[in-house]
């Protein structure tokens, strides 16, 4: 059964360009430079997976076309992955139902506390995200389909990323404890974060995401989560066999 993932964003917090730079990267006329806030969706068995709710959700569901969501998987709260949370409404009216959401006792306590108003029944015109939260702590199944959440370390905070299938998804990574190292093995591909070229306390740089990448040893690993430091084709003639630089819109299959 093939696993086809969609990159919404592959941008950091700042999105590409930058406000104010105008760097290579910021001033690039090639559209694989211009990254919106990390996001993905993964579809299988006919279900569509969104992975984070970005401040640029809607603008990156009309770009792509997107319509149909099932799901959405929370790797953590902060903003550039939990922000566009109120988008969410549109894929609830399109439903007619709340949507399933997981993640983390800590992520979903935050959607109670932040986005309260997001938990209560719907209404009848579907003007408010009505959401289902499901805090999850190992592997479980959603219709189906089997996720495992991957425990990694953002700085000093435990975040997750997701494992669907043959297919995993890594953000905001600083560092892979050994016990989820096992937890990603035969994968055929890795979506891995990769800030900046040098290390940062809460995220992987270059050579980090590389070392990491070849000892998963992925079939195929794509990069996300960059900053404008990073430039796509300089960073692109750099990689190792079977490592690439992610862009916004990229369809891979799995």
């Amino acid at each position: 059964m093939n696993t086809e993932v969609l990159i919404l964003g592959c941008g950091s917090s700042a999105g590409t360009p930058a406000i104010g730079c105008h760097c290579a990267t910021c001033s690039s006329d090639d559209a694989r430079n211009r990254r919106s806030r990390a996001s993905s969706v993964v579809t299988v068995a006919g279900l569509s997976f969104l992975i984070d709710t970005g401040p640029d959700l809607r603008t990156q569901a009309l770009r792509e076309g997107l319509t149909k969501v099932d799901a959405v998987l929370y790797t953590h709260q902060h903003a550039d992955h939990m922000n566009g949370i109120d988008d969410l409404r549109a894929f609830c009216y399109v439903n007619k139902a709340a949507m399933p959401v997981f993640g983390s006792d800590y992520t979903m306590a935050d959607i109670h506390t932040r986005f309260h108003y997001t938990t209560l029944p719907p209404g009848p015109w579907w003007e408010l995200p009505s959401l289902q939260t499901t805090a999850v702590h190992g592997a479980f199944c959603h219709r189906g389909v089997e996720i495992t959440p991957i425990p990694v370390l953002h700085g000093r905070w435990p975040v997750y990323g997701y494992r669907i299938g043959n297919v995993a998804y890594l953000t905001d990574v600083s560092e892979i404890p050994e016990a989820s190292f096992a937890l990603l093995q035969g994968l055929d591909l890795l979506l891995l974060d990769c800030l900046r070229e040098q290390p940062h306390h809460t995220h992987f740089g270059v050579a980090q995401s590389l070392a990491a990448a070849a000892r998963i040893g992925a079939r195929r690993t794509v990069l996300i989560h960059m900053t404008h430091e990073l430039e796509y084709h300089a960073l692109s003639q750099r990689m190792p066999a079977g490592v690439e630089v992610g862009y916004d819109g990229m369809r891979l299959v799995a």
